[in-house]
C-alpha cells in the first residue's frame, strides 16, 4: 500500500540529574563532594533511506522517543548520555509542524541526515559548586528537560517529469510504454490512485524519471475527491506533460479538459502553473473523422501560447519518441537540482519568540547606528551560530517574529544603515 501522509509525535530524550554525595573513605574524614553529572538526553534524528518509498511504517507506529541521559552517580560517576533515536523517511518526505502546518525540514537533495530535536543537557553534579566559603555543597542541577513536537510528514515524490490530465486519458499506458514502470490499467475512473514512477531511457540522453499523476478532476484544487493528495506529488517536477483524449472517447472535449486541469493547477500552487508544460494528444489510432482533426484544434489553440502539442498513441508508439526527446531538450534547459521547499517553522525560535524577557530597540544619533540589545537578544546570540545557512536563517526569522523588525522600521530605518547587537553588526536591507 503507498501512503504519503503520516502524523507522528516525536521526543527527545531528558538530561540526566546531576548528584549529590560525597567522598565517604576509611582515614579521610572530610571529604569533598563527589556527585557525578547526569548524562545528555538522546537525539531525534531523522535520515533519508533509499529502500523506502512510502509512509506506511507511521501507521503502525505513531510515537518515536529518544533514550533520557542517566542521572549522576557517586564517586564521580557521570550517568549514561541516552540513545539517539534515528527516523528512516523516503526521500522527498517534507516534515511539517502538525498545528500550523509549516514546512520544518525537507529531506530532499543534499539533505540526508538531520538532528531535528537535541537532547537535553545533563546537570552537574554537586563537585562542581564547591567553593573556599561553600565546601560542602547539597544540591546539584537538573538535567535539562525533553523537547516534544507533534510532526506531520508529506511524501512528495521526486520526479523530473509529471503526467497529469482526467482519468481514462491514457496516462498510465503511456507510462507502461516509455518505462519500466507497470502500472494497473483498467477502464474505468481513478484505477490509479498512487503515483507510478518510471525512468525514460532514451538513446543519446541519460534518461530522467516520470511520474503519473492520479486522475484529476474539477475541484481538485479544493480537495474534492482525492485532490490535494494527488496535487501534492506534482509540486516537485519540472516539466508537466498534459495527456489529452483527442480523439474523445468517453464524450469529452480535449480543449475544456487541457484548461480544466490547468486552472486546478493554477488554483492549488500558481508556480507549478508556470512550469514548461507539453501537450500529448493521445488515442490519434481511434480519431476516424481527419476532415475534422481534433489535434490541429489543440494546435491552434495552445501553440500560440507557447506549449508545444505532440499527437500520439500510447497504445501504438507513434509519436512517442519524438515527445519524449522534445521533454529531454526541455529539462537540459532547466538543470538537475532537486525542488526543495524552505523551511517555514523553527522549533527553536518558539521558546524566544515567546519569551518575556525584555529587550529594547533605539537609535543611537552619536554613533549613526540603531541599537538592539537586552536580555533575549543575548541569549538568542549565545544560541545561535550565525556562520551557518540554518543559524542565519533562524537569526532573521526572530527578528521578524518579535517584532524587532517592525520595531526597527518604526524608527525610520533606511536601507544600508548599521544595525547594532553586542558585537554584531550589520547592513539593514529590506
Amino acid at each position: 500500500m503507498f501512503v504519503d501522509r503520516a502524523r507522528i509525535f516525536v521526543r527527545s530524550g531528558k538530561g540526566g540529574d546531576g548528584h549529590v554525595s560525597f567522598r565517604r573513605e576509611k582515614f579521610v574524614p572530610a571529604g569533598g563532594p563527589d556527585g557525578g553529572d547526569g548524562g545528555r538526553g538522546g537525539d531525534v534524528i531523522f535520515v533519508v533511506d533509499e529502500g523506502l518509498n512510502t509512509l506506511i511504517d507511521f501507521r503502525n507506529v505513531r510515537k518515536y522517543k529518544a533514550e533520557d541521559g542517566e542521572n549522576g552517580g557517586k564517586k564521580n560517576c557521570r550517568g549514561k548520555d541516552g540513545q539517539d533515536i534515528i527516523i528512516k523517511v523516503p526521500q522527498g518526505t517534507v516534515i511539517k509542524d502538525f498545528a500550523s502546518g509549516k514546512v520544518i525540514t525537507d529531506m530532499s537533495g543534499d539533505n540526508r541526515r538531520v538532528v531535528f530535536l537535541t537532547g537535553g543537557k545533563g546537570g552537574n553534579g554537586n563537585q562542581h559548586y564547591a567553593t573556599s566559603t561553600m565546601q560542602a555543597p547539597k544540591y546539584a542541577q537538573p538535567g535539562q528537560p525533553a523537547k516534544e513536537m507533534e510532526l506531520l510528514l508529506e511524501l512528495k515524490v521526486i520526479a523530473d517529469v509529471g503526467l497529469v490530465g482526467f482519468p481514462n486519458v491514457g496516462k498510465s499506458t503511456f507510462l507502461s510504454r516509455v518505462t519500466n514502470a507497470r502500472p494497473k490499467i483498467a477502464n474505468y475512473h481513478f484505477t490509479t490512485l498512487n503515483p507510478n514512477l518510471g525512468v525514460v531511457d532514451l538513446e543519446g540522453t541519460k534518461g530522467f524519471v516520470i511520474a503519473d499523476i492520479p486522475g484529476l478532476i474539477e475541484g481538485a484544487s479544493e480537495g474534492v475527491g482525492l485532490g490535494h493528495e494527488f496535487l501534492r506529488h506534482i509540486e516537485r517536477t519540472k516539466v508537466i506533460i498534459h495527456i489529452v483524449d483527442a480523439a474523445g472517447t468517453e464524450g469529452r472535449d480535449p480543449v475544456e479538459d487541457i484548461y480544466a486541469i490547468n486552472k486546478e493547477l493554477e488554483a492549488y500552487n500558481p508556480e507549478i502553473a508556470k512550469r514548461p508544460q507539453v501537450i500529448a494528444a493521445n488515442k490519434i489510432d481511434a480519431i476516424y473523422d481527419r476532415d475534422n482533426d481534433p489535434v490541429e484544434r489543440i494546435r491552434k489553440e495552445f501553440e500560440p501560447k507557447g506549449i508545444s502539442v505532440y499527437a500520439i498513441s500510447a497504445v501504438s508508439g507513434q509519436g512517442v519518441k519524438e515527445l519524449l526527446y522534445h521533454v529531454n531538450e526541455l529539462l537540459l534547459t532547466i538543470g538537475e537540482e532537486v525542488t526543495v521547499f524552505e523551511q517555514e517553522f523553527f522549533p527553536e525560535l518558539e521558546g524566544f519568540a515567546d519569551s518575556n524577557e525584555p529587550y529594547t530597540v533605539s537609535y543611537d544619533e552619536a554613533q549613526d547606528k540603531y541599537i538592539v540589545e537586552g536580555p533575549r537578544i543575548e541569549k538568542m546570540l549565545g544560541y545561535t551560530n550565525l556562520d551557518s545557512e540554518k543559524g542565519f536563517t533562524f537569526f532573521q526569522n526572530f527578528l521578524k517574529e518579535t517584532g524587532i523588525l517592525e520595531e526597527l522600521e518604526a524608527l525610520g530605518i533606511q536601507d544600508g544603515d548599521t544595525v547594532q547587537m553586542y558585537g554584531l553588526a550589520f547592513d539593514y536591507y529590506k
